[in-house]
């Protein structure tokens, strides 16, 4: 193998993984909307996360909009908790 013929190959591999790296710069860029505008019209979707909030590492928080309805879910180790009971009116006494 000439020399010539090993920097050929290698200039050929530089030109193919450039060009592999130019698609996926592109798709990566330009192809979700693309893809989106060939699907079609989208219908309005039913579903949505309005907020969320994280109460510490294990649980959190997500409010969910679900047909113009909202509900609030409390979620932890990988499960919806059930919902918490209404707290208790703290009673104060009077300092008199």
């Amino acid at each position: 193998m000439h020399f010539a013929d090993f920097l050929r190959a290698v200039f050929a591999l530089a030109m193919t993984m450039g060009l592999i790296g130019l698609a996926a710069v592109a798709l990566r860029r330009w192809g979700p909307e693309t893809l989106a505008k060939l699907a079609g019209p989208r219908r309005e979707r039913r579903l949505a996360v309005v907020e969320t909030l994280v109460l510490d590492p294990a649980r959190r928080l997500v409010l969910v909009s679900c047909d113009g309805e909202e509900r609030l879910l409390l979620l932890g180790e990988g499960q919806v908790l059930p919902p918490a009971t209404k707290p208790r009116a703290v009673k104060t006494k009077d300092a008199s």
